[in-house]
């Protein structure tokens, strides 16, 4: 009988499953033991048994949700094979956030290689995407149709900078998600020169005091004090998205609404959400980079978890390529869990 990737990965109620090895792949439920890939609420849950995840990944979750957020905890060095059962799994980097990673999965000459969320655009606050040969990539398509080519981070950035010298009585309030977003535009805002504080909703100071200690040069980024909120004007300021249109928001000198994302190349979505001032910078692979990195894998079979799964496997299919989506349910750039905004803080 004939091995295959369907031999080591199966779709459980929990998601992927490795029967070879008793474990899961970023479960949307509690498991007996879990390998994730990163620390978005959307992959990485608290209540499993075990959890096997990069160091960082372990960190940024051990914030999340404490340090009892499993019953044990193991890390995993990026590149260093393990053995589970009877499979071998390595963790490569990809490119999305603090810590994030490929699983690559692999028994009987057969490999499979989970890549969780990924990007292949540069971010100073983590490790570049690593192409992994494999004979199944399972990928996300979050913006997975060929409208989604982002534009340069720092031509973005630059016009965040650009509008703040222009309406120095403003601030200008940036919503971005806690975990990784917010900490790579204020890398690119030192990148680009700004060495003013960058001022934090408090919802995002444990996260970014973690990037920090990782030795990622944030510069000053002090906590917004509610009583001087009036205060700040021409500071820029990072929240949650959710803190935009609430009470919070409200108190600072005609803020100027802002919004990170990659879901602002679509001019209807940043009109929905009230977007003065939209800046398109995804941490999600765009298409050009979606195809690309399925061409640079080798794979003969994709499996698509979840986004625009449908333009994605017909691409594949047009390419020779066989693929198929999964529809994993739970997973997704806007189903990210955010702290919701506190107008005390």
């Amino acid at each position: 009988m004939t091995f295959s990737a369907s031999d080591l990965l199966t779709l459980t109620r929990e998601g992927l499953y490795c029967p070879l090895g008793g474990f899961h792949v970023d479960p949307t439920w509690p498991v007996p033991r879990a390998l994730i890939t990163h620390g978005h609420a959307d992959h990485a849950r608290s209540g499993h048994g075990r959890v096997l995840a990069t160091g960082q990944t372990l960190r940024i979750m051990a914030v999340r949700y404490g340090e009892d957020f499993c019953e044990s905890r193991q890390e995993a060095k990026l590149g260093e094979s393990i053995r589970i059962g009877d499979v071998t799994v390595r963790f490569a980097p990809a490119g999305h956030v603090l810590g994030s990673a490929q699983i690559a999965i692999e028994a009987r000459g057969v490999r499979v290689v989970v890549s969780g969320d990924y990007k292949r655009a540069p971010d100073p606050t983590c490790l570049p995407f690593e192409v992994v040969p494999c004979d199944v990539f399972i990928t996300e398509a979050t913006f997975g149709l060929p409208v989604f080519r982002m534009p340069d981070t720092g031509d973005e950035v630059q016009k965040l900078l650009d509008s703040v010298a222009l309406f120095p009585e403003r601030a200008h309030i940036v919503g971005a998600y806690a975990l990784g977003k917010a900490q790579r535009v204020m890398a690119l805002l030192r990148k680009a020169g700004y060495d003013r504080p960058i001022y934090l909703h408090g919802a995002m100071e444990k996260l970014t005091e973690v990037y920090k200690q990782e030795g990622i040069p944030l510069g000053e980024t002090p906590k917004v004090i509610a009583t001087e909120r009036a205060k700040l004007h021409g500071a820029i300021v990072l929240c949650p998205p959710s803190a935009i249109q609430d009470v919070w928001s409200r108190k600072f000198p005609d803020p100027v609404a802002s919004f990170a994302s990659g879901w602002m190349r679509v001019r209807a979505r940043a009109r929905q959400k009230g977007a003065e001032l939209p800046l398109c910078i995804s941490d999600h692979s765009d298409w050009p980079d979606l195809c690309r990195t399925i061409r640079e894998t080798g794979a003969g079979e994709v499996w698509v978890t979840h986004g625009q799964e449908d333009a994605l496997v017909h691409w594949c299919g047009t390419q020779g390529i066989k693929a198929k989506p999964l529809h994993l349910l739970g997973y997704g750039d806007d189903g990210e869990a955010e702290p919701a905004a506190n107008s005390a803080d």
